[in-house]
């Protein structure tokens, strides 16, 4: 490499808002032409294993990189998400075991809906999270009852390591 030369960024270097985008501005028109050739059931159901298989990769991934896979490993994880003010949290209760919050913002909604991608949008984005949490660690279970993302003021996530 000659000094003029600059290094790119390495993937994990850009803010996981700005690579769903990207994600998202491929892969949205590439999904909505399958499901008009395919039908949309079976072509979501693909997409969605194959999300999840990332999501879950993701998962194990960033376990590694925090040095564990315990609560206190997951919430300093957990700041990628949030960079650049991507989502803004609201937490409940955190005990070694238990880890309750809200997310009462979330510019990921924002920008697939801005993206005429708002159908698509749980999918490509909120749907990954159970995987990404039992990639993390498999004895963690994950409850969610809303998303922003389908309608509802905040996305409530319950999780309870067993």
């Amino acid at each position: 490499m000659t000094g003029d030369e600059k290094q790119l960024p390495e993937v994990n270097d850009i803010p996981i808002l700005i690579r769903r985008e990207i994600e998202a501005r491929m892969a949205g028109p590439l999904i909505k032409a399958l499901m008009a050739k395919f039908g949309e059931e079976e072509t979501l159901d693909v997409v969605s294993k194959v999300i999840e298989s990332l999501a879950a990769e993701f998962g194990a991934d960033l376990a590694r990189k925090q040095g564990g896979n315990s609560i206190a490993d997951l919430r300093r994880g957990q700041a990628i998400w949030s960079a650049g003010g991507a989502n803004q949290r609201e937490i409940l209760e955190v005990t070694e075991t238990t880890y309750n919050y809200n997310i009462v913002r979330c510019k990921y909604a924002d920008m697939y809906r801005a993206l005429g991608l708002a159908d698509l949008g749980f999918v490509l984005s909120c749907k990954r999270d159970g995987a990404m949490f039992k990639g993390f660690n498999p004895r963690l279970k994950f409850e969610r009852t809303q998303t922003i993302m389908q309608g509802a003021d905040y996305c409530d996530f319950r999780l309870t390591l067993e």
